[in-house]
């Protein structure tokens, strides 16, 4: 298989190179981590940036082979983040592009493609997170209202979000699978309280949501009623197969740093630090391999990842918990400085064996339809 560029796409990263070394340097200051509004601002700023460039929609319309050059340049030029804008850019959006009516896709999908809107995610609830199907946040039907109330945690953005891509259970006789419906709920409609959660890092990117008979707008559902089940599965493909795309390139930069540090502070004499990087530096690369498969296999299917990206997020969430303990072998002692380098990337990255479905559903997902071993009882 050749996997060198075409002309096309060479063009395209050349010119996606001189773009961004305009763009970059007029760029304002980075906000505080704890400044969420100004994050918000900094981040779909950027995001405008893009989209007036040409390139707001390159991780849905373009082909797999564009869109990962496009990974690969912006995290290689030091370019931001998608930040505050990951929910609806990476998830909510291509949910809705998947599954939404023409209506809803005209009404939600060029706001978050131009930085004007951002979205949360209410899916966990504190007795349903890993087990979501067994969510109890109620939702019935008045009118044309859904009415909800319950509660919601681990909500992604939520204190800056506009839109809330969010479960509830609509049918509590039917089985659980079958009772969930997936809804856009606006974020300032009344009875909403937003909570912040204190991360183990510091940062408070997540909250605690509460609803109080929240009035929904019932053409804010997308697919049937009581159909959310699979909706979901849709938005989780994309949360599992190709929404960590960014970060895999993310983390071969760093492992070239840590490399670099470990030259300069002597720790490279140590032959077993050696082989680990090395290690690492295969584990990567066959990671940015299993990427690029997932997206185009994503393409061939009409854009929606499958179960390889099951198979991804395993591997992927514990390689990165890898990589950040090889950061604090190389550091030795300075790991515990809250301000070097990697420190708190190496205590976010504990988080990852269990957002976006833990370690334990992933093999049960890989187990029963990739290897087609029967369920637990």
């Amino acid at each position: 298989m050749d996997l060198s560029d075409t002309p096309e796409e060479e063009e395209f990263r050349a010119r996606l190179r001189e773009w961004l070394a305009k763009a970059l340097p007029g760029l304002p200051a980075e906000p505080s981590p704890d400044d969420w509004p100004g994050r918000r601002a900094y981040d779909l700023g950027w995001q405008r940036r893009l989209h007036d460039a040409g390139y707001a929609d390159v991780h849905w319309d373009a082909s797999p082979a564009i869109r990962l050059i496009f990974l690969e340049e912006t995290e290689k030029a030091g370019a931001p983040y998608v930040g505050a804008n990951f929910v609806g850019l990476l998830h909510a959006g291509p949910t809705i592009a998947a599954e939404g009516t023409d209506g809803q896709r005209a009404r939600w999908l060029p706001p978050i493609l131009r930085g004007d809107e951002v979205w949360c995610q209410g899916f966990s609830e504190p007795d349903a997170g890993s087990d979501l199907a067994a969510l109890r946040t109620r939702a019935w039907r008045d009118g044309d209202d859904y009415v909800v109330t319950g509660s919601k945690i681990w909500t992604s953005h939520a204190e800056v979000a506009d839109w809330c891509e969010l479960l509830v259970r609509t049918d509590p006789e039917a089985p659980r699978h079958r009772g969930i419906t997936w809804l856009a709920m606006p974020m300032d409609a009344p009875g909403i309280t937003v909570r912040p959660l204190r991360t183990l890092a510091g940062s408070a990117e997540f909250a605690e949501v509460f609803l109080d008979e929240v009035r929904v707008p019932a053409e804010n559902r997308v697919g049937d009623e009581n159909d959310g089940w699979r909706v979901t599965m849709v938005t989780l493909s994309f949360e599992r197969g190709t929404a960590f795309a960014g970060e895999v390139v993310a983390c071969r930069r760093v492992l070239g740093e840590l490399a670099a540090e470990a030259r300069g502070n002597g720790r490279w004499d140590d032959s077993a630090l050696r082989r680990r990087l090395g290690r690492l530096n295969a584990e990567f690369r066959a990671l940015w391999r299993l990427t690029q498969w997932n997206v185009s296999a994503a393409q061939a299917s009409g854009g929606v990842p499958g179960v390889g990206g099951s198979v991804f997020k395993l591997r992927y969430s514990h390689a990165r918990q890898e990589l950040y303990d090889a950061a604090a072998e190389v550091l030795g002692a300075d790991c515990l400085d809250l301000d070097r380098p990697w420190t708190l990337d190496r205590l976010s990255s504990l988080s990852y064996t269990i957002a976006a479905g833990t370690s334990q559903i992933q093999h049960s997902i890989i187990a029963e339809r990739i290897l087609g071993l029967p369920k637990g009882r």
